[in-house]
């Protein structure tokens, strides 16, 4: 009886959506007067003209005349897709996949199927962040993702690129109140205002969300407060300064796992079960505060002088009943044959993690040698600091797949934590040479000095260490006519480690050499009024660390250098506008394999987790009967993920298919914008990826067929 009433009540809100898809379609004829807006709905790719990725450090030459691959997604993507966390972007790109992406958590991200480095591979306005928590993305205008190494751009990062957050800034007057609803009753409402003048100006965002996704006991709030003011006090100096304050409380979503020797059938889970369901369960909590002040001094027509500040402090409890292994059957990296999994209480209170950084940079254009330069030069400090304490991981009993089983709590704090303190230096010259009319040369250096220093709770442990290196990027370009250029490019990455300061390491505590990635990478770009499209072949390949040795007893093995993982692929983009349409599709082939190590029979391996193929695509239609709406879908390919590092288990392909519609009207003078969609509309059952995570398969399943509608009001 509980189950037919569950199925008729999701029935009936599906319903619902679709009735809502149908009256957003009627509303025009119930409008004050006809429409005065007619909204084109253009789904944006990297080759677009408009489009800029600042974070490469170029200035604002557009992405379809720039050497590298990039995409930038603007709020209003965001906003169409339905999507309310910035993870979800992996639908909208096939370069970009979820990497660990646990609901109630902070997610990863994977592209060219390296996982990002949530501590390195993340920048807000440019400036490094930490993103072990979560980004809200409310007063956030847009979001950029470089992809390949960026060891130009970020003193250690992982080669897979890096994501910007571009924060909303006073443009024009803002009047802008948002209200949402999606299943099975998670409610939205934000604010967005702002006025903008020629001395000064101010940009206020504000959300709250009362959390109730179809995941079972997951309810959750969020809530976000942010404020930019800019001023130009004297002519050629621009002030801007902006503080934002997020808090979530949600539980989070444990994943599921191999059963025994087994890979469970998707179809045979309910998606809605969450793992982390006991009396005892208690939120992760995220709060964080973020300030910056940046000031641009013109110096005359060509050049400029930028100080660019900020703070960033997170605050996290995090706690969860997490399922690890299966002690029963000597299994550690799975759950039992008949679907049990020893369950641990993990606690770890009062987390602090803090982020400074303080950028100064020239940039200007010059002509040497008859040859016009656009230059950057300038220096960036940072400084890192987490404080934790001791944490609870204790066995708490034998949990079921059902989520049903129940056990007692353990928070007793048995376990120490890491202290961690890093600084870095970071010198960086970058350079655009125009050679001819039609030939450009593109060139980059940085030189990065880190101190980083860590220690136990308990004072066990210690390590430090100094390292400097030095990271090239050379890029050449050809505009082979008004419409397309080709490119080719080289790069290096770096990435900095120290030995475990354990006893069976006889280098424990010793700074690893920098393992330096490369990538080359070869494109061709081309933009026009209706037609965009890019591909780009790629060949990263990254040093891994490795133990070498039974790693049972002291003394018994080392941490090095063993061999490379070789990322080489081609992704392709296109974007189309004729008439009422617009398409765009984008899509990776990858070969990502193991390479060089000393236990051979790991070499010519796939990585786990990586789809060898992805393939995102979205369309709009805006219906001439009905001006102002727009008809959107959406298709997500992702190809089979390995689960295991023996490549002897892997999870097949998914496709999802998502719906929607935009309707844009006027009502007495204010623009009011409706959206309604439903995800997954074929309720496709599959394992959406398989992380293998702490020496851990895990699996997450698609999410349910869901339906979510919103309304934005300019007032």
């Amino acid at each position: 009886m509980a189950t037919h009433f569950n199925s008729t009540n999701r029935l009936h809100r599906h319903r619902l959506a679709l009735a809502a898809l149908a009256l957003m379609a009627c509303a025009a004829h119930a409008q004050d007067g006809p429409p005065t807006i007619t909204q084109t709905i253009t789904i944006t790719g990297r080759g677009s003209s408009a489009n800029v990725a600042s974070i490469a450090g170029f200035g604002d030459i557009p992405l379809s005349r720039s050497p590298f691959a990039a995409t930038v997604i603007n709020q209003s993507q965001l906003s169409d897709a339905g999507i309310f966390s910035l993870t979800d972007v992996t639908r909208l790109d096939a370069g970009i996949t979820d990497a660990y992406n646990a609901p109630g958590y902070w997610g990863q991200l994977a592209v060219r199927g390296f996982t990002l480095d949530n501590r390195f591979n993340y920048r807000r306005d440019g400036l490094p962040i930490n993103a072990e928590s979560v980004l809200p993305p409310g007063n956030k205008q847009a979001l950029e993702i470089l992809k390949g190494t960026s060891g130009l751009q970020a003193g250690t990062s992982a080669p897979g690129g890096l994501v910007n957050l571009v924060v909303k800034r006073p443009r024009g007057s803002v009047r802008e109140l948002s209200l949402g609803w999606s299943e099975d009753n998670t409610q939205t409402v934000a604010i967005d205002l702002g006025e903008g003048g020629s001395n000064f100006g101010w940009r206020l965002n504000a959300d709250a969300a009362k959390l109730k996704p179809q995941l079972k006991a997951s309810d959750g709030r969020r809530h976000l407060l942010a404020l930019a003011v800019e001023a130009q006090p004297t002519s050629g100096l621009v002030i801007e300064a902006e503080i934002e304050s997020s808090r979530q409380s949600q539980p989070s979503t444990p994943g599921f796992s191999l059963l025994g020797n087994r890979l469970p059938s998707a179809s045979s889970i309910d998606p809605r079960i969450n793992l982390n369901n006991q009396p005892w369960t208690l939120p992760v909590v995220m709060d964080g505060s973020t300030g910056s002040i940046r000031l641009t001094q013109s110096l005359g027509k060509d050049w400029q002088v930028v100080a660019h500040a900020m703070r960033q402090s997170l605050r996290s409890q995090d706690r969860v009943a997490f399922p690890f292994g299966c002690s029963a059957e000597n299994n550690y990296d799975r759950y039992c044959s008949d679907g049990s999994f020893d369950l641990y209480d993990f606690r770890s209170e009062g987390e602090r993690r803090t982020s400074d950084a303080l950028d100064l940079s020239l940039t200007g254009r010059a002509t040497w040698a008859g040859m016009a330069h656009r230059l950057t030069t300038g220096v960036l400090f940072t400084r890192y600091q987490a404080r934790f304490h001791q944490q609870a991981y204790n066995w708490a009993g034998v949990g079921t797949i059902d989520g049903l089983s129940v056990t007692p709590p353990d928070p007793s704090l048995t376990d120490e934590n890491t202290q961690r303190d890093e600084r870095s230096t970071e010198f960086r010259l970058q350079d655009v040479i125009e050679l001819t009319p039609t030939w450009s040369a593109w060139a980059g250096l940085r030189h990065s000095r880190l101190d980083r220093h860590s220690v136990r709770t308990n004072g066990s442990r210690a390590t430090a260490y100094q390292q400097s290196f030095t990271t090239p990027w050379l890029a050449i370009s050809h505009a082979v006519s008004a419409e397309g250029m080709a490119y080719g490019s080289w790069g290096r990455g770096v990435e900095s480690e120290v030995a475990p300061n354990r006893s069976r390491y006889r280098n424990a505590g010793q700074a690893l050499p920098a393992l330096q990635s490369r990538q080359l990478e070869a494109g061709y770009k081309h933009h026009g009024l209706t037609l965009d499209w890019s591909v780009a072949a790629f060949d990263i390949q990254r040093p891994v660390w490795s133990d070498i040795g039974n790693c049972d007893i002291a003394n018994s093995c080392i941490r090095t250098a063993d061999g490379s993982a070789r990322h080489r692929g081609i992704e392709g983009d296109i974007e189309w506008r004729a008439g009422a349409w617009s398409l765009r599709s984008s899509v990776m082939a990858l070969q990502a394999r193991r390479d060089g190590a000393a236990d051979t029979s790991t070499n010519g391996l796939r990585p786990t987790n990586v789809p060898a193929f992805s393939l995102k695509s979205q369309a709009a239609y805006n219906v001439a009967a009905v001006p102002g709406l727009a008809l959107l879908g959406f298709i997500s390919h992702e190809g089979e993920r390995m689960v295991l590092p023996d490549n002897s288990i892997a999870t097949p392909g998914w496709t999802r298919v998502d719906l929607g519609a935009r309707y844009t009207q006027h009502i007495s003078g204010h623009a009011v914008v409706w959206r309604a969609g439903i995800d997954n509309l074929l309720d496709a059952r599959a394992w959406k990826e398989a992380p293998y995570q702490y020496g851990h398969a895990y699996l997450y399943p698609l999410a349910p067929r869901g339906a979510h509608v919103s309304v934005q009001v300019s007032l």
